[in-house]
């Protein structure tokens, strides 16, 4: 379900002999996210069928609000192993994608293309003394991440 976050069942992380910063991914939410070049967003009604079909390319990336390009290929690492495997850096589409949809009576529809998605929160912790127990947190961000599932979505407005 897109927008309800989840926590993601992870331990508390706690290191030894492992490295001396990681990665924890601790929630998911299911996101469309939308491709925003021209030609992948369609508003039309009131009333009536909407119908589309595109065929063009683009690349949708991740996006964090904040962390270096290091942080965020860990957090990509991190995710594909305790969020889906099926989590990327970017992910190019090629729209040749055929929908209809009917608007219900006096409202618009809209269909905007993209990838579905998730957004994610994480933190970079650093090891503490000898290594051994929780880290301190030294950074945390959240992050939109792709996958190569793409498609429409779909909503209606009364404008």
């Amino acid at each position: 379900m897109e927008g309800v976050e989840t926590p993601v069942s992870e331990k508390s992380p706690t290191r030894c002999d492992g490295p001396q910063t990681w990665i924890s991914i601790t929630s998911k939410s299911a996101y469309h996210v939308p491709a925003w070049w021209n030609g992948t967003k369609y508003k039309d009604g009131p009333g009536g069928t909407m119908s589309v079909s595109v065929t063009k390319s683009g690349t949708i990336s991740a996006e964090m609000t904040v962390g270096s390009e290091a942080e965020m290929n860990a957090v990509i690492a991190k995710a594909k192993v305790s969020v889906s495997g099926k989590i990327g850096a970017s992910v190019g589409i090629t729209t040749g994608h055929t929908y209809s949809h009917d608007i219900g009576k006096k409202k618009y529809g809209h269909l905007q293309y993209g990838s579905w998605g998730y957004k994610v929160s994480w933190k970079k912790y650093r090891a503490q003394g000898n290594g051994c127990g929780a880290g301190t947190v030294i950074a945390s961000g959240k992050a939109t991440l792709p996958t190569k599932e793409v498609g429409w979505k779909y909503w209606e407005t009364s404008s």
